[in-house]
């Protein structure tokens, strides 16, 4: 039996945001805490648009949430009171 093929780091997390909005957070609400290995999959992931990524005043963010690199052992999706 072959193991589930596990979606890319940008369609997982574009899921976790979209899910937590319909939730009622607010994309300026969550952070997203990504590993170095991660960052920089979804970085270079073709698939992603240059709209959803951007870099401004220091803080690169990826689809209008905040994106956090390096120092967590595991990435993440972090909202309020989570």
């Amino acid at each position: 039996m072959k193991a589930a093929v596990r979606p890319s780091v940008a369609l997982r997390f574009r899921r976790e945001i979209e899910a937590a909005e319909a939730a009622g957070v607010a994309r300026g609400d969550m952070r997203l805490l990504l590993t170095l290995g991660e960052l920089n999959q979804l970085r270079r992931d073709a698939s992603v648009g240059l709209e959803d990524i951007s870099f401004a005043g220091g803080v690169m963010r990826y689809l209008g949430v905040e994106v956090q690199q390096g120092g967590v052992a595991a990435s993440s999706l972090q909202q309020p009171g989570g």
